[in-house]
């Protein structure tokens, strides 16, 4: 009861600051829509090629967009907790018996919460212009994403505490979330590419996790991806809040 009493109370303050400016929910939008926008038309022409089933490209394109938004969106939410370094937020937080389970479930709680409102938008947009998702599905979908968010959110959290500089952090994300977008067919599907990147996607759980979200938004529930795709992010997100619990010890010992 007192880790969740703790997280309630980091997630509210958290929140709070976020709201305060809540531009940064409107510009992590911008990008996701404007491919929305200019972007998804080039692939009409496109149904029927290697996986784009149906006549609806919307289907196979927004579910690898909205996990383009969590695998950016979250993975650079650690620029908040350098500011907080600096400022002495994390060092009065640590003084105070709130344990550092629930100093990072508190603040990558509401890296969730807007993540999770950011996806809704999106799905709203992309439904306006033809997407036809299953209900079911969706609800589903909307749970990866926070898994996801709960794995990359840890993830920038424990490299921040590491680095301790907004220019090194920023190099680190890009040096691995590029590739992870770029090896997960998050734009197109990887049935499009070589062989040889085929293979290598196959290591790449988000990979796994767009071939699940496009499951889930065609009503494929039992596709064998949706389980693997939540195996893969599950893993990854409880070894993510390990190393970021280590990292939040360290950093305020």
């Amino acid at each position: 009861m007192k880790l969740i009493r703790d997280t309630q109370l980091i997630f509210g303050r958290s929140l709070k600051v976020s709201l305060r400016n809540p531009v940064w929910l409107i510009l992590g939008l911008f990008q996701p829509i404007l491919y929305l926008l200019l972007f998804a038309p080039l692939l009409d022409g496109l149904a029927g090629a290697p996986g784009f089933t149906g006549d609806n490209a919307l289907n196979i394109f927004s579910p690898g967009l909205l996990i383009m938004m969590g695998l950016f969106g979250s993975a650079f939410v650690g620029f908040g907790v350098i500011e907080d370094l600096r400022s002495g937020v994390v060092e009065r937080l640590r003084v105070t018996p709130a344990s550092r389970l629930s100093l990072l479930l508190g603040m990558v709680l509401r890296d969730m919460v807007v993540l999770l409102v950011q996806s809704a938008l999106l799905v709203g947009v992309a439904t306006l212009m033809g997407l036809r998702a299953d209900p079911l599905g969706l609800v589903l979908l909307f749970g990866l994403m926070a898994l996801i968010s709960l794995a990359l959110a840890s993830i920038s959290y424990a490299i921040a505490l590491a680095v301790k500089d907004e220019g090194a952090l920023a190099a680190s994300v890009n040096t691995f979330t590029v590739p992870l977008m770029l090896l997960s067919g998050i734009m197109l599907p990887m049935a499009l590419a070589p062989q040889i990147l085929r293979t290598i996607a196959r290591f790449n759980p988000f990979a796994h996790a767009v071939d699940a979200a496009r499951a889930l938004v065609n009503g494929n529930l039992g596709n064998v991806e949706v389980l693997t795709g939540f195996g893969f992010m599950a893993v990854l997100a409880a070894l993510a809040v390990i190393w970021a619990v280590r990292s939040f010890r360290q950093a305020t010992a």
